[in-house]
């Protein structure tokens, strides 16, 4: 008796755990694309990892977020019209946006909200913006621009339509940059004449700061870091990469790399006193923040033969390297941070083997990098559905496996592509098409015996 009494606590301790280390937001809890969690599997078993659950789902680049044995997701589900992805015009779709609350154990629907909307963007496949859960609460932003904070037993707290509330045009590709909650509010990209970044009550939807203009809000989601003594919230927006107090939106330094279209899209990231940004056309380079005060210069721009221009997936930063997704070559690349040299290429986490073997590859080839610092590995997911494990380092590229786990269905070109980003929680993986949403066992054996990651237990 007494060993069963133990078991059951240590198998409650361990699944507590796994819910503490959630993914309640775009890019993991620290919006670092870290997973920090233990008990994780270095290989793949012989016969692959056990998907746990599927769960229909509509259409939608956004990705889940879990937490609290919940997993929260946005979806369209078109009424009127098709999905006709060209990167130059705009489609018109009508459909239900749904804001989805699915229990992470065995996938079941707990809740949905949903509210018509007309789509008129370039890529109208649904809702771009992940969700993000915080104390309680879920902030959802729609493709046209609607904020919705409900709490997360789904029932709605406040609303705010950006395009009429400020004025704010809709990007060509929709809004797309996650809501950025800091203590008791939450911060948006929104746009419209000195409302690029505008600051809400996280409670009552009331607005407490906004600050500068821009064509419109760009795609990339905010970020707040610790430098020089005081944290800085970074934004990367049509007019360039600015920082500001969180608190107040006072602009503490302004850097001005403008990104062609105003296609802002992928997130900055820091490591040290470096902060790397990238778009199209080459865009991009490094920034270097002053270590006394708040404030910023360029230390190098990339050049054709140097660098690495990440755009659908944000890079990440390890030990002096820049790890990214090149938007051109459609390979990941490995770069020097301080001079922007590049040391290695590989297509095969961006692209199908068949297409990654051509002479001439498409362009937009995409992966999602997220590193795990207790196993010293990357878990990437690969636009044809591939979720991989790799180790990245000055040396190159190397593999240590491979899982298809899900199909592709959303298309770039001729090519089937997944471009929706993982979550990583509860010793497992979330990953959506425009058809289901899954849920993919990830312990290591000695968990997985104890019941963790069992949707049963």
């Amino acid at each position: 008796m007494n060993r069963l009494f133990s078991l059951l606590i240590l198998t409650g301790s361990v699944i507590s755990t796994c819910w503490a280390e959630g993914w309640p937001q775009w890019m993991g809890e620290k919006r670092d694309g870290a997973w920090r969690e233990e008990g994780i599997l270095r290989q793949f078993p012989e016969a692959g990892p056990e998907v746990l659950w599927r769960a229909p789902v509509g259409h939608g680049y956004s990705g889940p977020a879990v937490t609290g044995g919940r997993v929260y997701l946005m979806d369209l589900v078109i009424e009127e019209g098709k999905v006709v992805n060209d990167a130059g015009s705009q489609a018109r779709l009508t459909g239900s946006e749904r804001i989805l609350c699915h229990d992470a154990m065995s996938g079941k629907l707990l809740w949905s909200h949903a509210e018509r909307r007309e789509y008129e963007v370039s890529y109208p496949g649904g809702p771009r913006a992940t969700p993000t859960v915080d104390d309680g609460q879920v902030f959802a932003l729609g493709a046209m621009g609607h904020l919705t904070c409900l709490s997360t037993k789904g029932m709605v707290q406040w609303k705010k339509d950006l395009g009429r509330e400020y004025e704010a045009p809709v990007p060509m590709w929709g809004h797309s940059a996650s809501p950025l909650v800091h203590g008791d509010m939450v911060i948006c990209m929104v746009g419209g004449p000195g409302s690029l970044i505008v600051a809400f009550d996280r409670r009552t939807g009331k607005e407490r700061w906004r600050t500068l203009s821009a064509r419109h809000g760009g795609y990339c989601p905010l970020q707040i870091v610790e430098h020089a003594g005081v944290s800085q919230l970074i934004a990367w927006h049509p007019e360039g990469v600015t920082g500001h107090n969180p608190e107040t939106g006072k602009l503490y330094w302004n850097v001005p790399i403008k990104p062609t279209n105003g296609s802002s899209i992928a997130m900055p990231r820091k490591l040290g006193n470096k902060l790397f940004v990238s778009g199209y056309n080459r865009i991009g380079g490094m920034i270097e923040l002053d270590d006394e005060r708040p404030g910023a210069r360029i230390l190098w721009r990339s050049g054709p033969k140097e660098g690495v221009y990440p755009v659908n997936s944000t890079p990440y930063l390890l030990d002096g390297i820049i790890y990214g997704v090149d938007v051109d070559r459609s390979a990941l690349i490995g770069v020097e941070m301080n001079s922007g040299k590049r040391l290695w290429e590989s297509r095969a986490p961006c692209l199908s083997k068949e297409i990654a073997a051509r002479k001439r590859v498409p362009r937009y080839g995409t992966a999602f990098l997220t590193y795990h610092p207790g196993n010293g590995q990357f878990w990437i997911l690969g636009e044809m559905g591939d979720l991989i494990i790799a180790e990245l380092s000055r040396q190159g590229y190397r593999e240590v496996g491979r899982a298809h786990v899900i199909g592709p269905t959303n298309t770039s070109g001729s090519r089937k592509v997944l471009w929706s980003p993982p979550a990583f929680a509860m010793r497992s993986v979330f990953i959506r098409n425009d058809r289901e949403m899954i849920r993919v066992d990830l312990a290591e054996q000695k968990k997985r015996d104890l019941g963790v990651g069992d949707p049963e237990s």
